[in-house]
């Protein structure tokens, strides 16, 4: 599975977000950045993720995702 499509998946589910998705064969990275995560727990931004490419992890396509997931403003302050 290309990166580019899991992307596009992560992005169509959640609204307003950018997604940054490397891979290193079928394990992938995943950098969400999204202000539908304000207020939720490390652990519920990580759910509304997977819930997305579930189908795919079950399939096989994706052996393991890795998700870092951050609001506008956590994102800016990571990077500044």
């Amino acid at each position: 599975m290309e990166t580019s499509e899991v992307k596009k998946i992560i992005e169509a589910g959640i609204d307003g977000c950018e997604a940054m998705v490397t891979a290193d064969g079928s394990k992938y990275t995943a950098i969400v950045v999204s202000d539908e995560f304000e207020g939720k727990t490390m652990v519920a931004e990580q759910k509304m993720v997977y819930a997305l490419v579930n189908e795919y992890i079950q399939s096989g396509a994706i052996h393991a995702l890795t998700i870092k997931a951050f609001t506008r403003s956590e994102w800016a302050q990571q990077n500044t």
